[in-house]
């Protein structure tokens, strides 16, 4: 018998990898052509049918650039009637006021806004187009006259390491409700060049910790699962009891939640445990989301501890951190081997 496991907090969605952008570090190496064989309305809305059967977690339209597709409104409708929270992520060129509120009477909650510099030069480059920083400024101040909550998302590499810290304040002046930040991994057009050391991954997450004990914004590292290593070591160090009330949602969460609390929806129906780890573990056009959820055996073998190696196996921080699964993959094929961006020693105290 399979045991019974926690429904999905988190679901991703690549509601279509169409996009008008061409960025340097696109996980799923979106164009301007659209696959075939994307899911359909119907399809989308059975796939919210089977997701409620489950629980009701937050709901991610991602992309490629979901406005592109043009039934995001009724699917987003849909959604959220079925009870679900809809959010939205976009690089934010297409946004206008008649946009805008077509997603708020869409029951949209929330957009997250792509911003990958403190630059135009820095963002243009990433986005592979001329122009693509100021096009989504301009988005970002039809939100804020629509008074419509959004936040900012900024993958980290060595292209703009160093601006992270202007990067931060611009989403602060621009009105953002939270800043997340995403470190790089190499899947799609994702290089591994592009990847920040070691070293400088650990000297960030510091200065994230330090800020986010400041900050009056929500701030989120994701694929940056030894934050929670981190976050405890300078607690302890400080004399901090980890709990709800001094680290908010990040208490109460872990580092990689790939298969435990989150998972990634291709727009083709492939179920991953995220984005960037290209295992597949169902798909469903051929199973029910709760059959891919519950009895995949790349879930079950990714929910438990036991099943880590190297390093990651051993470490007594397995159990908030679980290293980046997708970076282990990534480096050795095998997606349970140890973190290869992690300078912890297990064991030193």
């Amino acid at each position: 018998m399979i045991a019974m496991t926690n429904p999905p907090r988190l679901i991703a969605w690549e509601f279509t990898a169409g996009c008008n952008l061409n960025c340097v570090h696109c996980r799923g190496a979106s164009t301007s052509s659209v696959p075939e064989g994307e899911l359909t309305t119907e399809e989308a809305k059975h796939f919210i049918d089977e997701v409620v059967e489950l629980g009701k977690p937050i709901l991610i339209l991602s992309g490629g650039e979901p406005l592109t597709r043009p039934d995001v409104f009724e699917i987003a409708r849909y959604g959220t009637d079925a009870g679900l929270r809809v959010v939205l992520a976009t690089n934010g060129t297409l946004l206008t006021p008649e946009l805008v509120e077509k997603l708020r009477a869409a029951g949209v909650q929330r957009l997250s806004i792509s911003i990958d510099g403190a630059t135009a030069k820095t963002h243009d480059e990433f986005r592979g187009m001329p122009g693509a920083f100021e096009r989504t400024l301009a988005g970002i101040e039809v939100l804020r006259k629509a008074d419509f909550p959004f936040q900012i998302n900024t993958t980290i590499s060595r292209r703009n390491l160093e601006e992270i810290p202007k990067t931060f304040e611009l989403a602060k002046e621009l009105g953002a409700v939270a800043y997340h930040v995403f470190f790089l991994v190499p899947t799609g057009r994702g290089e591994e060049s592009d990847e920040v050391s070691p070293a400088d991954y650990e000297r960030l997450l510091h200065w994230f910790y330090d800020m986010q004990k400041e900050s009056e914004i929500q701030l989120k590292a994701t694929c940056a699962p030894h934050y929670f290593r981190i976050m405890r070591q300078r607690a302890k160090k400080e004399g901090i009891e980890i709990s709800v009330k001094t680290h908010g949602y990040e208490a109460m969460t872990k580092g990689c939640l790939g298969g435990t609390g989150f998972c990634f929806v291709s727009s083709v129906g492939e179920v991953y445990p995220c984005g960037y780890l290209p295992v597949l573990a169902g798909n469903i056009r051929e199973q029910s989301f709760k059959e891919v959820w519950e009895d995949s055996e790349v879930f079950r073998k990714l929910r438990d501890p036991e099943e880590l190696k190297g390093k990651c196996g051993i470490c007594e921080y397995k159990k908030v951190c679980a290293g980046c699964r997708a970076r282990a993959y990534a480096a050795t094929g095998d997606y349970l081997e140890e973190e290869p961006y992690c300078i912890y020693r297990p064991g030193k105290k």
